[in-house]
């Protein structure tokens, strides 16, 4: 993964890692030209196609055939802060997705009803821009502070448009996780600079390419590697740090929030970016532990999946039980486990957005989350029931669906590093999922109805609603059907990665 040495004017006639970072921002005056009127939602949406347009063009320019990180940018900051961005196909499918999702959000909050509505697409769009950046820079200390802030605006948008008196509880137990992963990753970058500086006698630096070539201290190895994970595996998030989601889903926001919170895997390509790069020997040492307790999240969060009522609580208990699987996967440690991981990183993100959006469309007309007293919901709206059960079987990698390829690959990976004995817990663990994901589809739309509904409960789907509804079983169906792009575009960026640990087996 060297960096390559030219300008982005080689591969782009205009610096377009910039240039995705701060459309958004640009996009923000539009928005305040139109902040009264009435189409101002529209004109959101607008600005979010043009971002995913450029994402697009990114990827059109990409070379798929090389293993450098290429359209680099860099420029001097207040030392050691510094602006280094480029990418890779890891981060181009994830970029993909991220300008992808921001769309589908604001489509879906000009759909929803929401009070103070023309305060979302200005925060909307501050998130994308700080996803951008995420997804684009190679230096660490950049990365954790655009981190704290995508975290306090998420956290004020969970707040703002929660749908539960009991906000306050839920974003008190988020601000004290999230903060506390924020503060183990300073102090674990910290580490690392001053590692840096004490080794080389230079300033301290944040630059994953200079950090790589510095071995860390075998004394403060294993040290630094459990402050990133941790701080990490908050956000994944990963058993047993999981304790804010189930609040957070059923007290915050439905879908907007959570979407761009757990439906865009970055606490996963922060390990694939960062962690793993520059802490094999930690990592190898202590990956057996990290797949204990991920074995263990996969079957804790499936019981307790199994004992919700509310469907958003579910939902939150599902996402643990699966990010467990994909932990499984990544810390198999070899080329084929990092593809499956990415893989199944996008897949969940297609998927639970889609669950999350159809259950924000089901919340709107019925407001409750209790299961039984939805059902027979699919006479009704059965676009947005079909959505849901497709969502939900490619979540469980069901066969047409881009989950299918992905756990493939995961547990391929995990049976040569592991044997049978994790891998057939792991694929036992995504079989009592799909028993649960599928029983509470057929307690919300199949189940004959017991309690009462308000009259908006009985309206059939809109126009905009179906469209979204299509847009994400088509996007699930192609990408389920035609992956081969996909691992084309991550299989050369994996390479050097795979090589690194290959030395270890």
């Amino acid at each position: 993964m060297d960096i390559l040495e030219i300008h982005w004017a080689s591969q782009s006639s205009y610096p377009i890692l910039t240039s995705l970072q701060f459309m958004p921002l640009l996009g923000l005056i539009v928005l305040y030209w139109f902040r009264n009127s009435q189409h101002l939602m529209k004109v959101g949406i607008v600005l979010s196609a043009i971002e995913m347009l450029i994402t697009f063009d990114l990827y059109r320019h990409f070379d798929q055939s090389s293993v450098a990180m290429q359209f680099s940018e860099q420029l001097t900051l207040l030392a050691p802060l510094s602006y280094h961005a480029a990418v890779d196909g890891m981060g181009i499918i994830f970029i993909l997705l991220t300008g992808l999702l921001s769309f589908m959000v604001m489509v879906y909050a000009s759909i929803v009803p929401l009070e103070r509505l023309k305060h979302l697409p200005f925060l909307v769009l501050i998130v994308e821009s700080i996803l951008m950046s995420l997804f684009t820079t190679l230096d660490l200390l950049w990365f954790t502070l655009m981190s704290f802030i995508e975290l306090i605006i998420l956290g004020y948008m969970l707040r703002r448009w929660a749908t539960s008196p009991d906000r306050e509880l839920a974003m008190a137990r988020y601000l004290q996780f999230m903060l506390t992963g924020i503060l183990l990753l300073c102090i674990g970058i910290a580490m690392l600079a001053w590692n840096y500086s004490h080794i080389t006698g230079n300033d301290w630096t944040f630059d994953l390419i200079l950090l790589k070539n510095v071995v860390v201290s075998s004394e403060i190895r294993s040290i630094i590697f459990f402050l990133l994970f941790y701080g990490l595996a908050i956000r994944i998030p990963l058993f047993p740090f999981h304790g804010w989601l189930p609040l957070v889903a059923e007290h915050g926001t439905v879908a907007i929030a959570p979407v761009f919170l757990v439906g865009l895997k970055v606490g996963i390509y922060a390990l694939l970016r960062f962690v793993l790069p520059l802490l094999p020997e930690a990592v190898i040492q202590w990956h057996e532990y990290i797949v204990t307790f991920a074995v263990a999240g996969v079957f804790y969060a499936a019981v307790m999946a199994m004992m919700q009522v509310n469907l958003r609580r579910l939902l939150a208990f599902a996402i643990v039980s699966h990010t467990s699987v994909l932990l499984i996967g990544l810390f198999s440690l070899n080329q084929i486990a990092f593809e499956g991981a990415i893989l199944l990183s996008i897949n969940f993100g297609l998927a639970i957005s889609g669950l999350l959006f159809m259950t924000g469309f089901v919340f709107h007309r019925t407001h409750t989350m209790l299961m039984s007293k939805m059902g027979d919901l699919f006479d009704y709206i059965p676009i947005i029931g079909i959505t849901f059960l497709i969502s939900a079987l490619s979540l469980v990698g069901m066969p047409g669906t881009p989950g299918f390829d992905a756990a493939h690959l995961v547990l391929e990976a995990s049976i040569h590093r592991f044997g049978a004995l994790i891998t057939i817990a792991a694929a036992l663990g995504n079989v009592i999922a799909a028993g649960f994901l599928l029983w509470a589809f057929q307690q919300a739309f199949l189940s004959p109805k017991l309690g009462g509904w308000n009259k908006k409960a009985t309206q059939r789907a809109s126009v905009p609603e179906k469209i979204l509804a299509a847009s994400i079983i088509t996007l699930l169906l192609i990408t389920g059907f035609y992956s081969e792009p996909w691992l084309g575009l991550i299989e050369n960026s994996m390479q050097g990665l795979g090589d690194l640990y290959s030395q270890y087996h």
